[in-house]
């Protein structure tokens, strides 16, 4: 008999892989690797997340990985910009190729009719293995030879078509860049890789499952993906509504009574965006907000591992919006965590908390 999760052992079974259950004592590499990348388009949002997710981070070792390059930052899943390692980088960039050319044809090639794709794409990786340039910089330099394209459209058919990562000081805590890139394999001096999607599959699994296929879909952008779920050796699970749910044979899944403390997460977490059905965090299917800006000054906040609010650092002050009353309990809790998220955002400086009516 095909064994049933309610909605909340869901939530919860995801909770446990993305180490928000408890704190893990796992290095930051490791738990980025592990989470399968991080959502990154605020490029300091990932300390946040790490930080709530970790025992003992601090920036600096995020900040170091990156001055490194053992991690990365560039478009990958669903086209938007993740945090990976440099392994996984080089292992996954070539999976999401059809993605990024497709995305380019459906929004972007408008203004390089007449423009010889081939010759583009090698004159713009001469230009960024130069030096890392914004798309504004390249599109300057593209249109010098051909004049009659538009330049915006020039850069993107670059960074569509070509492996490129976003380069410090962008995504260094304490520090500030424009989106300047560069060639993956010229920065990273190694070669991309050509690997199945299978691993893909079950690393989502281990960081975001149990799942539908749908829900796999969904965070990586990609499709026909029953296929390569059917032939893995997986456990075959249902939600309460009936929908077949895949997982890893040994990954957790603790009981719907497992207590969950309050939780500060980032803007633009994985957390909220990774599933097809968020229901089993986010209640009555409300909107994820997507603030501008480079991150780690706004979020949102689980209780009872259920989207509950958000956060917002600014003047000094890190206000707390709640959707509902808090029991004095889970208040009190999430006003001690707030404290440390001030600590943590400016070790130096005195945040007042304030805990607003509920929206």
């Amino acid at each position: 008999m095909t064994e049933v999760l309610s909605q909340r052992s869901l939530g919860r079974a995801t909770l446990a892989r993305q180490y928000l259950l408890e704190r893990a004592p796992a290095r930051a590499i490791d738990a980025i690797e592990h989470l399968a990348g991080m959502q990154s388009q605020a490029p300091l949002a990932p300390y946040v997340g790490l930080w709530t997710r970790l025992r003992d981070f601090a920036p600096d070792e995020l900040s170091a990985l990156t001055g490194r390059r053992q991690v990365v930052r560039l478009h990958l899943m669903r086209n938007t910009v993740h945090l990976v390692s440099a392994r996984d980088c080089l292992d996954w960039r070539t999976l999401f190729y059809p993605l990024h050319a497709a995305e380019f044809s459906a929004h972007f090639r408008h203004g390089t009719g007449g423009v010889d794709r081939n010759v583009l794409l090698e004159q713009a990786e001469r230009l960024l293995t130069e030096r890392p340039r914004t798309r504004a910089e390249l599109g300057k330099l593209l249109a010098e030879r051909w004049p009659d394209a538009d330049p915006g459209a020039l850069a993107y058919a670059a960074t569509h078509h070509i492996a490129l990562c976003q380069v410090p000081p962008r995504g260094i805590w304490g520090k500030n860049g424009p989106a300047a890139w560069a060639p993956v394999e010229s920065w990273l001096g190694a070669p991309l890789c050509s690997v199945p999607v299978d691993g893909l599959v079950t690393r989502y699994l281990g960081a975001f499952g149990p799942a539908t296929v749908a829900d796999i879909q969904l965070w990586s952008g990609l499709t026909r993906l029953r296929e390569v779920v059917e032939r893995l050796p997986l456990l075959r699970l249902h939600g309460e509504a009936g929908q077949a749910l895949y997982d890893l044979p040994d990954a957790p899944r603790p009981g719907e009574d497992m207590p969950v403390p309050p939780r500060f997460l980032p803007e633009y977490d994985n957390l909220l965006l990774s599933h097809k059905d968020r229901a089993r965090v986010i209640p009555g299917n409300r909107p994820v907000p997507l603030p501008p800006g480079n991150g780690a000054t706004a979020g949102t906040f689980l209780i009872d591992g259920m989207w509950h609010g958000t956060w917002q650092i600014r003047d000094g002050t890190l206000r707390i919006q709640p959707f509902s009353k808090l029991r004095p309990a889970a208040r009190d809790a999430l006003l001690t965590e707030a404290a440390r998220l001030g600590a943590f955002v400016a070790p130096h400086a005195k945040h007042d908390v304030i805990l607003e009516k509920p929206a």
